[in-house]
């Protein structure tokens, strides 16, 4: 009985192996009928900004109906352009992770059409504290003096603002490779920038000292702030201007009328019976 038993089990197992050997074979034949074609794709790793060379490309079969689009067939055709985006090994090369023909290698490839390049010197702190890569986005926010209220007199106060929001970061030091995620604490930022925002990172950085804001990579919101002052992060009260009072009128006093002076009484001396009396009236 146990004989006949294992001899079932035996023969259901070469069943259903012999069923999943038939099914991956016809997979691997309808596979192989599959249309493909030769796209050129990245041999190595190539970073942003690097001219490309033949050395650093290949041809790889891809399905025909899922080839991206922008691709190359030819290695030819991407003699000498520059890729403005990193490109890892085996990745096809497509026009839209390329800078326009003609472009020279280097960072002003990848900087966007519109914008500028502006660096901005920083230290551990400012540069929050290495974590601050290419490819990531802060906001620029200043610490200085205001200017000095003449229409009331008042003293500049000292300020702390956000003055740039989602600024990406295209370089730090000399570096601008994005695959990297090791915080590198460095001496300069390179930031990409609008022409008015250029403008307002140069007043800034000559106006106050300035710290970099790592955001949320996804985070586009933009948040208008007013800053925060010295007596408002004390919670201290703003000083009221007191109107001075009104002076009081002076009352003067009106001088007492003199009394009139009492005549001074007349004596008369009276000698009677050798007796000498003095008589006033």
């Amino acid at each position: 009985m146990k004989n006949l038993k294992a001899l079932a089990l035996i023969v259901f197992a070469l069943l259903v192996g012999l069923a999943a050997a038939a099914y991956a074979t016809g997979w691997v034949s309808r596979q192989a009928g599959l249309a493909s074609n030769k796209v050129v794709a990245a041999a190595v790793d190539i970073e942003l900004g690097s001219k490309i060379t033949p050395q650093v490309l290949t041809t790889v079969d891809w399905p025909s109906g899922s080839v991206p689009p922008g691709a190359f067939t030819d290695v030819k055709a991407l003699q000498d352009r520059v890729v403005k985006m990193s490109v890892l090994r085996g990745e096809p090369l497509t026009e839209g992770k390329l800078a326009p023909a003609g472009s020279q290698g280097g960072l002003s490839a990848v900087i966007a059409e519109g914008k500028r390049a502006m660096t901005v010197r920083v230290n551990d702190v400012v540069g929050v504290a290495g974590f601050a890569l290419p490819g990531n986005y802060v906001d620029v926010m200043v610490n200085a003096q205001q200017e000095k209220d003449r229409s009331r007199n008042e003293e500049g106060r000292q300020i702390s603002k956000t003055v740039l929001e989602h600024v990406l970061v295209l370089a730090v030091a000399q570096e601008a490779g994005r695959d990297d995620t090791k915080p590198k604490v460095v001496s300069a930022v390179t930031l990409e920038l609008s022409p008015a925002d250029s403008e307002k990172l140069d007043l800034a950085r000559s106006v106050g000292t300035l710290s970099l804001v790592l955001r949320n990579q996804v985070d586009q919101q933009k948040v208008a702030t007013a800053g925060v002052t010295k007596s408002e992060l004390f919670g201290e009260a703003a000083p009221v201007a007191v109107k001075p009072a009104a002076p009081r009128p002076r009352v003067v006093a009106a001088p007492a009328p003199k009394l009139a002076q009492a005549a001074a009484p007349s004596c008369v001396e009276v000698v009677q019976n050798g007796v000498r009396a003095l008589n006033c009236f």
